[in-house]
Order: C-alpha cells, then structure tokens, then sequence
C-alpha cells in the first residue's frame, strides 16, 4: 500500500467521525487515492454521480481531515474514475495525529514536566483516589491538552466502564448558555454532573462569567461529592486566575497543584526525533539541533517547524537541510507568534463575560449593563489592536470618536478604582490573545 493510500484511509476515519455510517459506506468508502503532489491530492469515486455527490456534500469535510492528518490544507479534486487521467504519485509515508494519538508513552518526559506527568499517570490509575482534584498549569503548547487526553485514552484501555469526559473551558460556557437560552438546563445537568471522570482544559475561560462560574461550582461539588475524579488545566495557578470567585480558587486547590515549564533543550530535542519518527522521515543531528535552539518555549512550534520540513520532503523526497529549516522556522514563527485577537473574538469574550449578547453590544442600547461590557470592550480592542477611535467606533454601533474616547478613560478609572473589576478586565485580554 502507497503512502497516499494511507493517508486516505486515515482520512476516511476522520470522516467517519462526522457522518453517519449509511453515509459514510454510501460516499467516502469507496474514493481511492490517485495522486498527491505536496499541495494538492486526487481523489476519484466510481461514477460520475457519486462524484458530484461527494464534491457537493463532502468536499469540506474531506479537506478538513486532509488537514488534520498531514498538517496543513491542501487543495482537493474529485474525479470519476472512468474519465480520470494519468496522474503522477509522489510516494512519500504519511503520518496522523486524532486526540487517540496522546498517550502517556508518545509524552516526552523532561525535568520541567516530570512532576505533572507523574500526577496524571497517578490518576489514571487510581481515578478520584490519588489527587482529586489535579490541576495542572503552565503556558500554551507545553502539553497540558496532551496529559488529559493521555489520562482520556488511558482508562479507556483499563477502565472502560468509567464515564469520561472532555470539555474546554470556552465550550462549558457557550455550552452553558445555548442551554439557558433554549430552557434546557437539566440535560446540561445531566450531562456534566453524571460522569465518573471531568477533564476541563482552560478552565480560566470562566473566570468572570458569573453564570458559568455558578453552574460549574455546583457541577464541581456534585461530582467530588461523589469520589468523582476533576482534572483541570490553566495557563496560570488559581490564585493568579484573578476574576475567579474565591470558593472556586479554593476548590481548585483542594487536590494537588502540578505545573509544567518550557522543556529544555534536550527534551525539545528528543520531542523533534520523535515527532519525526511518527512522520517516518528522519531528521539530521544538525536540523534537529538548530531547531531545538531557536524554538524554546512553545512544542507546538517545534511541531509547526516539523511539517514545515515534512511538506518540503514530500515534494523533494530529500532530507531536510539546514537552510530549509531556518526558512521554515521563519515562517512558523510568523505564524504562530500571537497575533491581534480580532474584533470579534473580543467581542464575543466581552459578551460572555458580562452575560448580554454581542448584538447587544453593537446596537444602540444604552442599560447599565451592556453599557459596562461595552465600553469594556473598546478598552480592549484598543489596548490588543490599536485600531483607531473611529475603527472601535465602527465596530461598536457606530459610535463617533469622542463617545469612545470617554468609554476608554470610563474604563481606565474604574479600573484604577475596582480591583475586581480590574482583574475582570485583564483576564479578558489574556483569553482573547490565546
């Protein structure tokens, strides 16, 4: 079997995770690999029907699981294959990656991780017995996601009758509100609160929001009430997540607190080899070096870099070279250096925070409570964009300079006057940048 070919299947399996199997069997089963030239691919169906069916319905879908299998999007034809041409594969091995792929074995263990990889396995091995709950910090592409996935994966293994579940912080609360919002709260209730194990990655993503804050207080009791075990991650410790209520923090830190650093340079080291393993291209001493000493504080960016390269491989069928890698790493550090949070995004974490919806915020209502969260959310916009008074304006109701100009001083006072208000604030500008 060629490397296209299983790419492919791993593709399909993608797919069969957002379909149902009557079409999955009926549309995707069937499409073989023809040809895969690095930034684009060939698929082909038996008919022509089924062809157009597929690129109408399902061409998104496919490419979206091209991407999460190779790493980067390409672009995707559909043939039939009784009119295909002769195509050229370039055969080079695939790799995939799905949230089954992080398991305590492929963690790569360094000085600055061992604590919290301890802690996790310790979990996943006697759940709601060894530390409950294990809260687990440190900044973004460190491997906090990893560790929950690797504690998920792992009792599926040895403990398939436990109930698991993963949720972000962010989709507890938009989660939380669709539920107020349609008058179903209690399957909510349901959902959350009868599982044997939670993992919560980014549970700073609720500080501020006093409902969700509400809600998860009470899903947090029920289930250590019930031995049930609580696995949370944060980019920072619960005392520093500042717009949390205080019986949360101390709930937080009730179990055991494990943070997690930069890897140095060995680990980054070790972390590049075997991420090239599971791509099966081999990596010279030299690149995997010059790499690991450029890029300290971020795996995701030793992982960018590495499909960087692993796309120049598959087009050159070479091992990568020293000058290949200080352009990719030019490119990944563009691309992965936090950019401006857009207007909306902040927007929408301003609404959240504030509970009143971002129509509120762009129309012209004036209660005191959408007026807060919306002058609240010109000061960030102007603090994370620069754009001008008249931009913010703009993108908030049209309001003109001056009335901008006095919602950002409004702001600034009150932040000057109100430490909670102040720490709300903050926050909001930290999840809008992550």
């Amino acid at each position: 079997m060629d490397s296209f070919s299983q790419c492919l299947d791993a593709v399909k399996e993608y797919c069969k995770q957002y379909i149902t199997e009557a079409a999955y069997n009926l549309w995707i089963n069937g499409l073989e690999a023809e040809s895969f030239n690095g930034d684009s691919a060939v698929l082909s169906a038996s008919s022509e029907f089924l062809r157009s069916n597929v690129e109408s319905r399902y061409l998104n879908l496919l490419k979206e699981g091209f991407e999460a299998v190779i790493g980067y999007s390409i672009d995707l034809k559909i043939i039939a294959r009784d009119s295909k041409a002769p195509e050229t594969v370039l055969h080079a091995p695939m790799a995939t990656r799905g949230e089954s792929s992080y398991t305590f074995d492929n963690f790569i263990i360094g000085p600055d991780n061992r604590f919290a990889h301890a802690a996790a396995i310790a979990v996943a091995a006697n759940p709601s017995n060894a530390y409950n709950p294990l809260f687990i910090y440190g900044s973004s592409g460190l491997g906090k996601t990893h560790l929950l996935y690797a504690i998920k994966n792992q009792l599926a293994q040895t403990r398939p009758e436990l109930k698991v579940l993963y949720i972000g912080g962010d989709s507890f609360t938009n989660e939380l509100i669709a539920a107020i919002k349609s008058g179903s709260t209690e399957p909510f209730h349901e959902k959350y609160r009868n599982v044997d194990v939670l993992l919560v990655d980014d549970v700073q993503f609720i500080g501020g929001k006093e409902a969700t804050q509400e809600e998860f207080f009470h899903t947090f009791n029920a289930l250590h009430d019930a031995h049930k075990q609580i696995v949370l991650t944060s980019d920072r410790p619960p005392k520093e997540i500042k717009s949390l209520e205080d019986r949360l923090r101390t709930r937080f830190e009730w179990g055991l607190i494990a943070d997690v650093k930069p890897p140095d340079i060995e680990t980054r080291i070790s972390i590049l080899y075997q991420k090239a393993d599971e791509m099966n291209f081999k990596l010279p001493a030299d690149v995997a070096e010059y790499i690991a000493q450029q890029l300290k504080n971020d795996v995701r960016q030793l992982e960018g870099t590495l499909k960087k390269l692993y796309a120049y491989y598959l087009m050159t069928g070479s091992e990568p070279t020293l000058a290949q890698a200080q352009e990719a790493i030019s490119d990944i550090i563009n691309e992965q250096m936090p950019w401006p949070a857009t207007v909306d995004k902040i927007i929408e974490e301003c609404s959240r925070t504030f509970v009143v919806s971002a129509d509120d915020l762009r129309s012209n209502k004036q209660n005191a409570d959408i007026s807060t969260a919306r002058q609240a959310a010109m000061y960030v916009i102007r603090e994370i964009t620069g754009n001008t008074m008249e931009k913010i304006g703009a993108e908030l109701g049209g309001r003109n300079h001056a009335t901008v100009v006095y919602a950002i001083r409004k702001v600034e006072k009150q932040m000057k006057e109100d430490p909670r208000f102040k720490a709300i604030v903050e926050d909001i500008i930290k999840n809008c940048q992550q």
